[in-house]
């Protein structure tokens, strides 16, 4: 049985490929520390809104990606949840 890290790996091989997913790679980490941080919170979506003031069916563009949060947007997320945002810059691996 072929795993997704299987599959990964092998397209990783392939230069186009090992550079488009890269550049995604900051908004797909948004995406998935949004989710895992409503989620530890045991909170839906809905509840999320209704504690940050954001639409629902914006926080799920967000979620599902066809929506890129602003900062502010991004800020009043994190105090819906009781959290603060931090964000960092990390130096490139090198290849």
């Amino acid at each position: 049985m072929i795993t997704f890290n299987d599959m990964l790996n092998e397209q990783m091989q392939n230069e186009e490929f090992r550079k488009e997913y890269e550049a995604i790679q900051p908004e797909m980490d948004v995406i998935r520390a949004i989710v895992e941080a409503r989620i530890s919170q045991n909170l839906t979506q809905k509840e999320l809104s209704e504690r940050s003031g954001i639409n629902q069916a914006d926080i799920s563009k967000i979620e599902n990606g066809t929506r890129n949060p602003s900062l502010n947007l991004l800020k009043r997320l994190a105090d819906g949840m009781g959290m603060s945002l931090k964000i960092e810059f990390i130096p490139k691996q090198q290849a």
